[in-house]
């Protein structure tokens, strides 16, 4: 499994973008006002990965106080890491071109709703970055012993030739 690419997931968001300026701009007029708890939501999950992030790099780092970590709990960090990362990505567009949408629109009903979508997109963006974050924190660092061999050197079952 690779890291997540940065390509990958602004594909996601421009189709994301597309798809919502041509739904709101069909149906915004029967579109009740926008709700605050998706943004709650995208928010909390980004606080939350952000704090998984500093916990996991401190563990793989074995920094004093801190407990070993579990390899089987670092593999579902970077699964939830690579999802959270293209579903925030999703968000996010989605959340521009609705938001780009509204500043568009001059009616006062798209002005009610234009908080809602900048927060939205905001909380999104913060779920990508959060994501991106942690699935960095869960790599292994390099080996010290990797710098203190010779050009030459190679390493055998058995040891140094």
């Amino acid at each position: 499994m690779g890291p997540t690419r940065i390509s990958t997931l602004v594909v996601a968001a421009l189709a994301a973008a597309a798809v919502a300026w041509l739904l709101i701009s069909s149906f915004y007029g029967s579109a009740p006002d926008l709700p605050w708890l998706p943004v709650v939501t995208l928010a909390g999950l980004a606080v939350l990965e952000a704090y998984a992030a500093v916990n996991t790099r401190a563990r793989i780092e074995r920094r004093p106080g801190r407990g070993p970590v579990n390899p089987l709990l670092v593999a579902r960090f970077v699964a939830l890491a690579k999802a959270s990362a293209l579903a925030g990505a999703i968000f996010a567009g989605f959340y521009a071109g609705l938001t780009g949408w509204l500043f568009l629109e001059p009616t006062n009903a798209a002005a009610d709703d234009r908080p809602a979508g900048g927060a939205g997109l905001l909380a999104s963006l913060a779920l990508v970055a959060a994501a991106l974050w942690l699935e960095r924190s869960c790599r292994v660092p390099e080996q010290e012993d990797d710098e203190d061999r010779e050009p030459g050197d190679r390493e055998t079952p058995r040891g140094r030739l």
